[in-house]
């Protein structure tokens, strides 16, 4: 492979054969591709020549946390490095839709929502424990396979837990609608902000629709000023389980091990909450509206960047196809 040819059929590395494209963005286009050695079918997702510095930061944060994973609910690494001086990552592909194109289609019963819910949890409570915060859980970066289980991808904007991040300071990272206010805020960001996004992907996939829609400012702001709607008539387990995991406090917030745990129990018997009827009115947040100005302002003077992820397209836009190495759309 030479220059920016990532034409199919070409090899890189010499060994994986380049098929069609599946997914394109703003730093790297992926390709289906088949490992000639042992005729696996594998994604090959090749950056695009002349990347910034930025985008090789990005390039190797996403090859050093995928390195140091290995876990069932995880898109796999099985190769990486650069070829005539492009980058290129060879992950497992994931055939299937991913969890955004699922829910474009129609909400998800609570049994599903309750094992994808359990297996994501798993699976970020393996990164926790591998010292990585993934920071950018999304309907988009959730890949269903054949249905069996959810895997987990896209580690582009991970953080090492030791604070080792290659972002600018004062750069606010992930996808607008489904950063913790935390994130929001422009603060420290840790393992509870991926379990806050996961409650906002559940809560997603149960009512067909985005809990913060909008442009970034105002998406990203929203949860600052009231909380998210948790439905009445789900289970009472569940129901508890998604308004712990989208609390205001990080500190209040369970782990993704005790999510896990607790999506995977059998499902309470216990009478649902609310008893399906109508929605839990939020309690309004005090003391908010000047941080979220703080936000705007900064925004505005260029001083803090919302949204280094691409946009994840609400559930009323139709879908855009599977990437294997997600958040490439």
């Amino acid at each position: 492979m030479g220059g920016d040819d990532d034409s199919e059929g070409r090899l890189v590395a010499g060994r994986y054969r380049l098929g069609p494209v599946i997914g394109i963005g703003s730093s790297a286009v992926v390709r289906r591709g088949r490992d000639l050695r042992d005729g696996v079918r594998v994604a090959v997702k090749l950056f695009h020549p002349g990347g910034s510095l930025q985008d090789r930061r990005q390039q190797r944060r996403e090859m050093d946390a995928l390195s140091r994973l290995d876990h069932p609910g995880l898109v796999g690494l099985r190769d990486g490095g650069t070829e005539s001086g492009r980058p290129f990552v060879v992950t497992d592909l994931v055939e299937g839709p991913t969890l955004a194109e699922r829910i474009g289609r129609a909400p998800l019963p609570p049994a599903e929502v309750r094992r994808i819910g359990a297996q994501l949890a798993d699976a970020l409570a393996h990164v926790h424990q591998g010292g990585i915060v993934h920071r950018d859980v999304k309907p988009a970066n959730v890949l269903l396979g054949d249905g069996s289980r959810a895997h987990l991808a896209d580690f582009g904007i991970a953080k090492a837990l030791d604070g080792a991040a290659a972002t600018e300071a004062g750069t606010v990272v992930g996808t607008a609608a489904f950063l913790a206010p935390e994130q929001a805020r422009g603060q420290h960001v840790g393992p509870p902000a991926d379990v806050y996004a996961l409650g906002l992907v559940l809560l997603e996939a149960l009512t067909g629709r985005r809990e913060y829609p909008g442009r970034a400012v105002e998406s990203a702001t929203a949860r600052l000023h009231r909380r998210p709607l948790v439905p009445d008539g789900l289970p009472a387990d569940l129901a508890g389980a998604l308004t712990a995991m989208t609390l205001d406090d990080p500190a209040a917030r369970p782990t993704a091990a005790a999510v896990a745990a607790t999506l995977a129990a059998a499902p309470s018997h216990a009478a649902p909450a609310g008893g399906g009827r109508h929605r839990r009115r939020p309690a309004r947040r005090r003391g908010v509206v000047p941080a979220a100005a703080a936000v705007l302002v900064l925004a505005a003077a260029g001083g803090t960047a919302l949204l280094l992820a691409p946009a994840d397209p609400a559930p009323a836009a139709t879908a855009p196809a599977m990437v294997p190495a997600a958040g490439e759309r």
